[in-house]
Protein backbone atom coordinates (compact mmCIF):
# COMPACT_ATOMS: atom_id res chain seq x y z
CA UNK A 1 0.00 0.00 0.00
CA UNK A 2 1.23 3.51 -0.85
CA UNK A 3 2.50 5.28 2.24
CA UNK A 4 2.98 8.96 3.01
CA UNK A 5 6.51 10.29 3.02
CA UNK A 6 8.25 9.53 6.33
CA UNK A 7 8.42 13.26 7.10
CA UNK A 8 4.66 13.57 6.72
CA UNK A 9 3.96 10.52 8.88
CA UNK A 10 6.36 11.78 11.55
CA UNK A 11 4.68 15.18 11.51
CA UNK A 12 1.24 13.60 11.94
CA UNK A 13 2.56 11.60 14.89
CA UNK A 14 4.03 14.75 16.43
CA UNK A 15 0.93 16.93 16.10
CA UNK A 16 -1.47 14.25 17.34
CA UNK A 17 0.72 13.80 20.44
CA UNK A 18 -0.19 17.32 21.59
CA UNK A 19 -3.42 17.18 23.59
CA UNK A 20 -5.01 20.34 22.27
CA UNK A 21 -8.54 19.63 23.46
CA UNK A 22 -10.33 22.98 23.29
CA UNK A 23 -10.61 23.33 27.06
CA UNK A 24 -6.79 23.22 27.30
CA UNK A 25 -4.04 25.58 26.16
CA UNK A 26 -2.63 24.98 22.68
CA UNK A 27 0.65 26.79 23.38
CA UNK A 28 2.78 23.64 23.52
CA UNK A 29 1.84 22.83 19.93
CA UNK A 30 2.21 26.46 18.83
CA UNK A 31 5.63 26.71 20.48
CA UNK A 32 6.79 23.55 18.73
CA UNK A 33 5.50 24.59 15.30
CA UNK A 34 6.94 28.07 15.68
CA UNK A 35 10.31 26.51 16.56
CA UNK A 36 10.04 24.30 13.47
CA UNK A 37 9.46 27.34 11.29
CA UNK A 38 12.35 29.16 12.97
CA UNK A 39 14.70 26.26 12.18
CA UNK A 40 13.83 26.81 8.53
CA UNK A 41 14.10 30.60 8.65
CA UNK A 42 10.37 31.14 8.15
CA UNK A 43 8.93 34.29 9.82
CA UNK A 44 5.90 33.88 12.07
CA UNK A 45 3.36 35.99 13.95
CA UNK A 46 1.19 35.14 16.95
CA UNK A 47 -2.15 36.49 18.09
CA UNK A 48 -3.45 35.52 21.53
CA UNK A 49 -6.72 35.12 23.35
CA UNK A 50 -7.48 37.44 26.27
CA UNK A 51 -5.88 35.09 28.80
CA UNK A 52 -2.69 34.54 26.83
CA UNK A 53 -3.15 30.78 27.21
CA UNK A 54 -4.07 30.18 23.58
CA UNK A 55 -2.60 31.50 20.34
CA UNK A 56 -2.98 31.58 16.60
CA UNK A 57 0.13 31.27 14.44
CA UNK A 58 0.65 32.79 10.99
CA UNK A 59 3.71 32.02 8.87
CA UNK A 60 4.83 32.92 5.36
CA UNK A 61 7.03 30.76 3.15
CA UNK A 62 8.36 32.62 0.13
CA UNK A 63 8.21 36.31 -0.76
CA UNK A 64 6.42 38.62 1.69
CA UNK A 65 4.25 40.18 -0.98
CA UNK A 66 0.56 40.36 -1.76
CA UNK A 67 -1.02 37.29 -3.31
CA UNK A 68 -0.40 33.63 -2.80
CA UNK A 69 -2.43 31.14 -0.81
CA UNK A 70 -3.19 30.50 2.84
CA UNK A 71 -3.22 26.90 4.06
CA UNK A 72 -5.57 27.21 7.02
CA UNK A 73 -6.36 24.78 9.82
CA UNK A 74 -7.27 24.72 13.50
CA UNK A 75 -5.04 23.29 16.21
CA UNK A 76 -7.76 22.32 18.69
CA UNK A 77 -9.59 19.00 18.89
CA UNK A 78 -12.78 17.87 20.61
CA UNK A 79 -12.71 15.95 23.91
CA UNK A 80 -12.23 12.20 24.16
CA UNK A 81 -13.85 11.96 27.60
CA UNK A 82 -16.64 9.38 27.69
CA UNK A 83 -15.64 7.85 24.36
CA UNK A 84 -14.63 4.21 24.02
CA UNK A 85 -11.26 4.20 22.25
CA UNK A 86 -9.35 1.04 21.34
CA UNK A 87 -6.01 2.84 21.65
CA UNK A 88 -4.47 6.00 23.12
CA UNK A 89 -6.22 8.89 21.31
CA UNK A 90 -3.03 10.96 21.39
CA UNK A 91 -0.75 8.34 19.91
CA UNK A 92 -1.16 7.47 16.24
CA UNK A 93 -1.84 3.81 15.55
CA UNK A 94 -1.72 2.40 12.01
CA UNK A 95 -4.18 -0.36 11.29
CA UNK A 96 -5.75 -1.66 8.07
CA UNK A 97 -4.58 1.23 5.93
CA UNK A 98 -5.75 3.86 8.42
CA UNK A 99 -4.15 6.17 10.96
CA UNK A 100 -6.10 6.31 14.22
CA UNK A 101 -5.92 9.19 16.70
CA UNK A 102 -7.75 12.29 17.84
CA UNK A 103 -7.38 14.89 15.13
CA UNK A 104 -6.15 12.59 12.38
CA UNK A 105 -9.16 13.50 10.26
CA UNK A 106 -10.18 16.77 11.93
CA UNK A 107 -7.73 18.21 10.97
CA UNK A 108 -4.11 17.76 11.97
CA UNK A 109 -3.18 15.53 9.03
CA UNK A 110 -3.72 18.45 6.64
CA UNK A 111 -1.54 20.71 8.77
CA UNK A 112 1.08 17.99 9.15
CA UNK A 113 1.34 17.41 5.41
CA UNK A 114 1.77 21.12 4.80
CA UNK A 115 4.39 21.53 7.52
CA UNK A 116 6.34 18.50 6.35
CA UNK A 117 6.59 20.04 2.87
CA UNK A 118 8.10 23.33 4.11
CA UNK A 119 11.66 22.23 3.18
CA UNK A 120 10.40 21.40 -0.31
CA UNK A 121 8.74 24.82 -0.55
CA UNK A 122 12.00 26.49 0.48
CA UNK A 123 13.97 24.51 -2.10
CA UNK A 124 11.92 26.15 -4.85
CA UNK A 125 11.98 29.76 -5.95
CA UNK A 126 8.46 30.77 -5.08
CA UNK A 127 7.00 33.72 -6.96
CA UNK A 128 3.89 33.63 -4.81
CA UNK A 129 3.87 33.12 -1.02
CA UNK A 130 2.45 30.08 0.72
CA UNK A 131 1.07 31.08 4.11
CA UNK A 132 0.11 28.92 7.08
CA UNK A 133 -2.74 29.95 9.39
CA UNK A 134 -3.09 27.80 12.53
CA UNK A 135 -5.92 28.82 14.85
CA UNK A 136 -7.28 28.02 18.30
CA UNK A 137 -10.83 27.29 19.48
CA UNK A 138 -12.39 26.49 16.13
CA UNK A 139 -14.29 23.69 17.82
CA UNK A 140 -15.88 26.19 20.21
CA UNK A 141 -17.39 28.21 17.39
CA UNK A 142 -14.51 29.57 15.31
CA UNK A 143 -13.61 31.88 18.19
CA UNK A 144 -9.88 32.21 17.71
CA UNK A 145 -9.29 32.87 14.03
CA UNK A 146 -10.85 36.33 14.12
CA UNK A 147 -7.76 37.75 15.79
CA UNK A 148 -5.52 36.20 13.17
CA UNK A 149 -7.63 37.59 10.33
CA UNK A 150 -7.68 41.08 11.89
CA UNK A 151 -3.88 41.03 12.26
CA UNK A 152 -3.50 39.78 8.71
CA UNK A 153 -5.65 42.57 7.28
CA UNK A 154 -4.04 45.29 9.37
CA UNK A 155 -0.38 44.39 9.16
CA UNK A 156 0.46 42.04 6.28
CA UNK A 157 0.26 41.97 2.48
CA UNK A 158 -3.10 40.40 1.63
CA UNK A 159 -3.13 36.84 0.28
CA UNK A 160 -5.19 36.11 -2.80
CA UNK A 161 -6.66 32.77 -1.78
CA UNK A 162 -7.50 30.73 1.30
CA UNK A 163 -7.68 26.93 1.41
CA UNK A 164 -9.41 25.54 4.52
CA UNK A 165 -8.17 21.97 4.94
CA UNK A 166 -11.18 20.57 6.79
CA UNK A 167 -12.03 16.93 5.98
CA UNK A 168 -13.97 16.80 2.71
CA UNK A 169 -12.41 13.64 1.21
CA UNK A 170 -10.47 16.19 -0.87
CA UNK A 171 -13.65 17.22 -2.66
CA UNK A 172 -14.09 20.92 -3.39
CA UNK A 173 -16.58 22.55 -1.02
CA UNK A 174 -17.67 26.08 -1.87
CA UNK A 175 -20.57 26.45 0.57
CA UNK A 176 -21.43 25.47 4.12
CA UNK A 177 -24.14 26.25 6.61
CA UNK A 178 -23.80 28.80 9.37
CA UNK A 179 -23.78 27.58 12.96
CA UNK A 180 -25.62 29.46 15.69
CA UNK A 181 -25.17 28.19 19.24
CA UNK A 182 -26.85 29.36 22.43
CA UNK A 183 -27.15 28.74 26.15
CA UNK A 184 -30.52 29.23 27.80
CA UNK A 185 -30.66 29.54 31.59
CA UNK A 186 -34.02 29.15 33.36
CA UNK A 187 -34.50 30.37 36.93
CA UNK A 188 -37.53 29.20 38.88
CA UNK A 189 -38.19 28.77 42.60
CA UNK A 190 -37.28 25.77 44.79
CA UNK A 191 -39.79 24.05 47.06
CA UNK A 192 -40.35 20.70 48.70
CA UNK A 193 -41.73 18.31 46.12
CA UNK A 194 -44.76 17.67 48.37
CA UNK A 195 -45.70 21.36 47.90
CA UNK A 196 -45.55 21.93 44.16
CA UNK A 197 -47.86 24.94 44.43
CA UNK A 198 -45.05 26.83 46.21
CA UNK A 199 -42.38 26.17 43.59
CA UNK A 200 -41.72 26.95 39.95
CA UNK A 201 -39.86 24.16 38.17
CA UNK A 202 -37.00 25.37 36.01
CA UNK A 203 -36.65 21.90 34.50
CA UNK A 204 -40.29 21.74 33.41
CA UNK A 205 -39.96 25.20 31.86
CA UNK A 206 -36.75 24.15 30.11
CA UNK A 207 -38.51 21.04 28.81
CA UNK A 208 -41.20 23.22 27.27
CA UNK A 209 -38.56 25.36 25.60
CA UNK A 210 -36.74 22.29 24.30
CA UNK A 211 -40.03 20.93 22.98
CA UNK A 212 -40.52 24.22 21.14
CA UNK A 213 -37.06 23.88 19.58
CA UNK A 214 -38.06 20.39 18.45
CA UNK A 215 -41.25 21.82 16.98
CA UNK A 216 -39.23 24.33 14.94
CA UNK A 217 -36.94 21.52 13.83
CA UNK A 218 -39.89 19.47 12.58
CA UNK A 219 -41.31 22.46 10.69
CA UNK A 220 -38.02 23.14 8.90
CA UNK A 221 -37.55 19.46 8.09
CA UNK A 222 -41.03 19.30 6.57
CA UNK A 223 -40.43 22.29 4.28
CA UNK A 224 -36.85 22.27 2.97
CA UNK A 225 -35.93 24.95 0.44
CA UNK A 226 -35.94 23.89 -3.18
CA UNK A 227 -32.75 23.08 -5.10
CA UNK A 228 -30.48 23.01 -2.07
CA UNK A 229 -27.21 21.05 -2.19
CA UNK A 230 -27.00 20.57 1.57
CA UNK A 231 -27.44 17.29 3.39
CA UNK A 232 -29.70 17.51 5.26
CA UNK A 233 -31.36 20.06 2.95
CA UNK A 234 -33.09 21.99 5.74
CA UNK A 235 -32.10 24.11 8.72
CA UNK A 236 -31.44 21.66 11.53
CA UNK A 237 -31.75 22.09 15.31
CA UNK A 238 -30.09 20.25 18.18
CA UNK A 239 -29.97 20.39 21.99
CA UNK A 240 -26.56 19.16 23.11
CA UNK A 241 -26.34 19.69 26.87
CA UNK A 242 -28.72 20.09 29.81
CA UNK A 243 -28.13 20.49 33.53
CA UNK A 244 -30.51 21.23 36.37
CA UNK A 245 -31.95 20.28 39.71
CA UNK A 246 -30.39 19.27 43.02
CA UNK A 247 -32.44 16.32 44.34
CA UNK A 248 -35.42 14.16 43.46
CA UNK A 249 -37.59 15.70 46.18
CA UNK A 250 -36.74 19.36 45.47
CA UNK A 251 -38.54 21.35 42.81
CA UNK A 252 -35.61 22.63 40.71
CA UNK A 253 -34.79 26.32 40.81
CA UNK A 254 -32.29 26.24 37.96
CA UNK A 255 -31.88 24.55 34.60
CA UNK A 256 -29.46 25.38 31.79
CA UNK A 257 -29.29 23.87 28.34
CA UNK A 258 -27.21 24.47 25.22
CA UNK A 259 -28.70 24.33 21.77
CA UNK A 260 -27.92 25.24 18.19
CA UNK A 261 -29.31 25.53 14.72
CA UNK A 262 -27.49 25.25 11.39
CA UNK A 263 -29.17 27.45 8.86
CA UNK A 264 -29.31 27.01 5.12
CA UNK A 265 -28.78 30.17 3.08
CA UNK A 266 -31.95 32.20 2.83
CA UNK A 267 -33.32 31.33 6.27
CA UNK A 268 -33.81 34.36 8.49
CA UNK A 269 -31.45 33.67 11.41
CA UNK A 270 -32.59 36.61 13.60
CA UNK A 271 -36.22 35.61 13.01
CA UNK A 272 -35.58 32.07 14.24
CA UNK A 273 -34.04 33.33 17.47
CA UNK A 274 -36.75 35.98 17.86
CA UNK A 275 -39.44 33.31 17.59
CA UNK A 276 -37.80 31.27 20.35
CA UNK A 277 -37.46 34.37 22.53
CA UNK A 278 -41.12 35.28 22.07
CA UNK A 279 -42.23 31.84 23.19
CA UNK A 280 -39.87 32.01 26.17
CA UNK A 281 -40.81 35.52 27.26
CA UNK A 282 -44.51 35.64 26.37
CA UNK A 283 -45.64 32.07 27.10
CA UNK A 284 -43.28 30.19 29.44
CA UNK A 285 -41.94 32.99 31.65
CA UNK A 286 -45.32 34.50 32.62
CA UNK A 287 -46.45 31.12 33.90
CA UNK A 288 -43.31 30.78 36.01
CA UNK A 289 -43.83 34.28 37.43
CA UNK A 290 -47.37 33.49 38.54
CA UNK A 291 -45.66 31.66 41.42
CA UNK A 292 -42.16 33.14 41.34
CA UNK A 293 -41.90 36.81 40.35
CA UNK A 294 -38.12 36.44 40.45
CA UNK A 295 -38.18 33.78 37.72
CA UNK A 296 -36.25 34.48 34.55
CA UNK A 297 -35.21 33.02 31.20
CA UNK A 298 -31.96 34.30 29.67
CA UNK A 299 -30.48 33.16 26.36
CA UNK A 300 -26.95 34.09 25.36
CA UNK A 301 -25.02 33.44 22.18
CA UNK A 302 -22.18 30.92 22.39
CA UNK A 303 -21.19 30.67 18.74
CA UNK A 304 -22.03 32.36 15.48
CA UNK A 305 -20.15 30.66 12.66
CA UNK A 306 -20.43 32.62 9.44
CA UNK A 307 -21.69 30.56 6.48
CA UNK A 308 -19.56 30.11 3.38
CA UNK A 309 -21.27 31.19 0.19
CA UNK A 310 -20.40 30.16 -3.36
CA UNK A 311 -18.35 32.82 -5.12
CA UNK A 312 -19.21 33.55 -8.74
CA UNK A 313 -15.94 32.86 -10.54
CA UNK A 314 -14.19 32.51 -7.20
CA UNK A 315 -10.40 32.43 -7.58
CA UNK A 316 -9.89 29.83 -4.85
CA UNK A 317 -12.44 27.46 -6.35
CA UNK A 318 -10.98 27.94 -9.82
CA UNK A 319 -7.48 27.11 -8.62
CA UNK A 320 -8.63 23.93 -6.86
CA UNK A 321 -10.56 22.88 -9.96
CA UNK A 322 -7.42 23.37 -12.03
CA UNK A 323 -5.14 21.49 -9.64
CA UNK A 324 -7.48 18.57 -8.88
CA UNK A 325 -9.22 18.21 -12.22
CA UNK A 326 -12.57 18.19 -10.43
CA UNK A 327 -15.60 19.82 -12.01
CA UNK A 328 -18.11 19.21 -9.23
CA UNK A 329 -18.41 21.32 -6.09
CA UNK A 330 -20.24 20.50 -2.88
CA UNK A 331 -22.06 22.10 0.02
CA UNK A 332 -21.72 20.74 3.55
CA UNK A 333 -23.71 21.06 6.75
CA UNK A 334 -20.73 21.52 9.06
CA UNK A 335 -19.18 24.91 9.70
CA UNK A 336 -15.60 26.06 9.16
CA UNK A 337 -13.50 29.19 9.51
CA UNK A 338 -13.94 29.70 5.78
CA UNK A 339 -16.92 32.02 6.15
CA UNK A 340 -14.87 34.38 8.30
CA UNK A 341 -12.03 34.54 5.78
CA UNK A 342 -14.57 35.11 3.01
CA UNK A 343 -16.33 37.80 5.03
CA UNK A 344 -12.94 39.54 5.38
CA UNK A 345 -12.61 39.69 1.61
CA UNK A 346 -10.49 36.62 0.83
CA UNK A 347 -11.53 34.14 -1.86
CA UNK A 348 -12.01 30.90 0.08
CA UNK A 349 -12.66 27.24 -0.55
CA UNK A 350 -12.73 24.15 1.69
CA UNK A 351 -10.84 21.03 0.61
CA UNK A 352 -8.93 18.66 2.84
CA UNK A 353 -8.13 15.01 3.50
CA UNK A 354 -10.27 12.70 5.59
CA UNK A 355 -13.98 12.36 6.16
CA UNK A 356 -16.22 14.43 8.40
CA UNK A 357 -17.91 11.11 9.24
CA UNK A 358 -14.89 10.28 11.41
CA UNK A 359 -14.57 13.71 13.05
CA UNK A 360 -15.43 13.85 16.77
CA UNK A 361 -15.89 10.06 16.88
CA UNK A 362 -14.18 7.47 19.10
CA UNK A 363 -11.41 5.75 17.13
CA UNK A 364 -11.20 8.73 14.77
CA UNK A 365 -9.13 7.82 11.73
CA UNK A 366 -7.93 8.96 8.33
CA UNK A 367 -7.33 6.71 5.37
CA UNK A 368 -3.63 6.64 4.48
CA UNK A 369 -4.63 7.04 0.84
CA UNK A 370 -6.17 10.40 1.75
CA UNK A 371 -2.90 11.57 3.31
CA UNK A 372 -1.00 10.58 0.17
CA UNK A 373 -3.55 12.37 -2.03
CA UNK A 374 -3.22 15.47 0.15
CA UNK A 375 0.56 15.43 -0.38
CA UNK A 376 -0.04 15.31 -4.12
CA UNK A 377 -2.37 18.30 -3.97
CA UNK A 378 0.04 20.32 -1.84
CA UNK A 379 2.89 19.62 -4.26
CA UNK A 380 0.71 20.96 -7.07
CA UNK A 381 0.16 24.08 -4.98
CA UNK A 382 3.94 24.42 -4.60
CA UNK A 383 4.31 24.13 -8.38
CA UNK A 384 1.65 26.82 -8.82
CA UNK A 385 3.38 29.12 -6.32
CA UNK A 386 6.73 28.60 -8.09
CA UNK A 387 5.39 29.28 -11.59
Amino acid sequence: MTQPRPAVRQMIDRLIAFDTTSELSNLALIDWVEGYFAEHGVPTRRTFDASGAKANLFATVGPEIAGGIVLSGHSDVVPVAGQDWDSDPFQVVERDGRLYGRGTSDMKSFLAAGLALVPEMLSRTLSKPIHFAISYDEELGCIGVGGLIADLKANLPPPALVLIGEPTDLKIVNAHKGVNGFQTAVTGRPAHSSQPQRGASAIVAAARLISFIDEMAREHKAAPPADTRFEPPYTSFQVGEIEGGTALNIIPAHCTFKWEFRAVPGDDIPAILARFERFAQETVLPELREVAPEANIVTESLAAVTPLAPEAGGAAEQLLRLLTGQNATYAVAFGTEGGLFQEAGFSTVVCGPGSIDQAHQPNEFIEISQVVACETLLRKIIDWAAA
